[in-house]
């Protein structure tokens, strides 16, 4: 009988804590960078990490990764990518199952410097691999017990943001937070990207990086709608920021300064040999790229009288928010709801269309909050040359909104109680002459599951309880038609006016009322910006007690909006 083999004592040798550090390492600063840039696309990235972390067995290429949960193609091209760059720097017999000693980060400029400092763990597998053993507790914690500061990249939307409360604060006066409106057009001068409109290839805008600055305790957001304020942590981040800033470029006024001078320079390099010596000595060249309404601020190039006529056609019942538009800068186009030209009834949409098309009616289909057709003033802006995209043009709402209703979905509309509430919700947009455009569909309405008489006896409580305008047509030719008209009268009446953009979060919820001024050759309105307007209709969003308990109010029989509304103005609330 064979001896059995004596028992080897000795202490285990440390394991690493995955096979596959280099990649590891890769997703690891994938996961940063994307982090600093508010992208959702981090929490890919770590659920991916952590799937690699817990795989056992090497791998040669990132292909074979696909195995794993939480990996597809697109991150396993990526890891391909770098590993390929790898083997480009560091010969094609290079280790990927260790990390070498003293090595610069894998991949090259394309990765985050900073990301190393994430992840102790990450660079003391390397040194455990090429060390040959090491101690016990010099591999594991020594990088994890404090955690990096975030500090986010400048001229990023989180960098602007908090640039922009920061210096509102220090104001002596201030309310001390900023609404989205005026939040977003002052620090889209401290910001590369737009605020509005997002990248190609993405859906993410500058804004995007709030949530972030929201989740780190750095801006705190309440009310509604929405009040946006620093922290106290977020107030000494933005002030080193603004010392840096003010270190850097000697101070913000210097940057005003030092970009006003730069604008003047490009547009002294620019000739218009169309304009006559006199003419070029009275009018001020615009500056490329600029959107009229704001190089127009200041009364410039606003008629015949630049300081009287200009100045006057500014109401004065609020201040503008967005600039203004002038006479001839702009186009009256008309916006459609998505909905009325997909689902349901497909070949009737298609036909209202069809329609619009065949009477050369320039029209827009977009999401509406609220309403089915509306008319917008979309100002001209030309393409800059060497860039892809024109700049963003403004859009303000004009005061006549449209809701469309056959006579089945007026019937299905008062049995679930969406007429009233479509109502109230018409009244409370902020647009001043609602119409209700009713299409009576021939002898359609007998063979409903209410009676005719009780669907045009809501027609008229409409018209005459509710203030509505109500048209009445036939199909959806006639319909289109009268879309048609009323684009071409629009067009007509507002082809004098100078459009001023005012804040609705800045004066209220009051009546959006146009201001005329006294000089009749170019009155001026003020409208809401289309952005605004539509964020304000948004249905489902938090709603504040007054608004709960009006709601609350309208379910009792009988009880009207202009009634809720006066019971509102004696008591607020339940309590009050």
């Amino acid at each position: 009988m064979p001896a059995p083999e004596p028992v080897r004592l000795g202490r285990k040798r440390a394991l690493p804590v995955s096979p596959n550090p280099l990649f590891l390492r890769w997703l690891t600063e994938l996961r940063d960078s994307a982090r600093e840039k508010g992208l959702k696309t981090q929490h890919v990235y770590n659920k991916a990490i952590g799937s690699l972390q817990k795989y056992p067995l090497p791998l040669e290429n990132a292909r074979e990764a696909k195995i794993l949960q939480n990996f597809g193609d697109g991150i396993c091209k990526l890891l391909d990518e770098k590993l390929q760059r790898y083997y480009k720097e560091h010969g094609p017999d290079a280790p990927i199952h260790s990390l070498p000693e003293a090595a610069p980060p894998a991949g090259g400029p394309d990765n985050n410097s900073l990301a190393p400092n994430k992840k102790g763990n990450v660079p003391q597998e390397g040194k455990k691999g090429s060390g040959g053993g090491g101690g016990r507790g010099g591999g594991r914690g020594g990088g994890r017990g404090k955690k990096r500061e975030y500090v986010p990249q400048k001229r990023s939307g989180g960098y602007a943001v908090l640039l922009t409360l920061y210096r509102h604060i220090q104001i002596p006066g201030d309310k001390g937070y900023m609404f989205k409106m005026e939040l977003q057009n002052e620090a889209q001068l401290l910001c590369d990207k737009s605020f509005s409109a997002p990248d190609l290839g993405t859906k993410y805008t500058a804004w995007s990086s709030v949530s972030t600055l929201i989740k780190r305790d750095l801006v705190v957001k309440t009310h509604s709608p929405a009040r946006y304020s620093l922290s106290e942590e977020g107030a000494s981040l933005a002030g080193r920021l603004a010392s840096e800033e003010q270190g850097s470029s000697g101070g913000p006024e210097q940057i005003v300064e030092e970009r006003d001078r730069s604008e003047e320079n490009d547009v002294q390099g620019l000739v218009d040999l169309t304009v006559s010596d006199e003419e070029e000595k009275s009018v001020t060249p615009p500056v490329p790229g600029r959107p009229a309404w704001e190089s127009q601020t200041r009364g410039e190039a606003a008629g015949p009288s630049v300081s009287g006529e200009a100045q006057a056609s500014e109401p004065s019942g609020g201040r503008p928010s967005g600039g203004r538009l002038l006479p001839g800068d702009y186009d009256i186009i008309l916006c459609v709801d998505f909905i009325e030209t997909t689902g349901g009834s497909n070949h009737c949409k298609q036909d209202l269309v069809k329609e619009l098309q065949r009477n050369g009616v320039t029209f827009d289909v977009r999401k509406l909050n609220v309403g089915d057709f509306l008319w917008v003033a979309r100002e001209r802006v030309a393409p800059i040359p060497g860039q892809l995209r024109a700049p963003e043009a403004k859009e303000l709402v004009l005061d006549y909104i449209i809701e469309r209703k056959r006579m089945d979905d007026l019937c299905g509309s008062i049995i679930d109680g969406r007429f009233r509430e479509q109502k109230f919700r018409l009244k409370r947009c902020g647009l001043s002459k609602p119409i209700y455009l009713v299409e009576e569909c021939g002898t359609a309405a007998s063979h409903m599951s209410l009676p005719e008489a009780t669907l045009q006896q809501a027609i008229i409580n409409t018209q005459v309880v509710d203030g509505f305008f109500v048209k009445r047509v036939q199909d959806v030719r006639e319909s289109a038609a009268y879309l048609t008209v009323m684009t071409r009268y629009l067009t007509r009446l507002y082809q004098n006016r100078t459009l001023v953009c005012r804040s609705r979060e800045l004066e209220g919820d009051g009546g959006m009322k146009p201001s005329l001024p006294s000089s009749s050759s170019t009155p001026s309105l003020s409208l809401l910006s289309f952005a605004e307007f539509n964020y304000g209709a948004i249905k489902n969003k938090s709603q504040t007690v007054r608004e709960v308990f009006a709601r609350q109010l309208m379910q009792i029989s009988g009880l009207s909006g202009d009634k809720a509304a006066a019971i509102l103005d004696r008591y607020t609330t339940l309590c009050r």
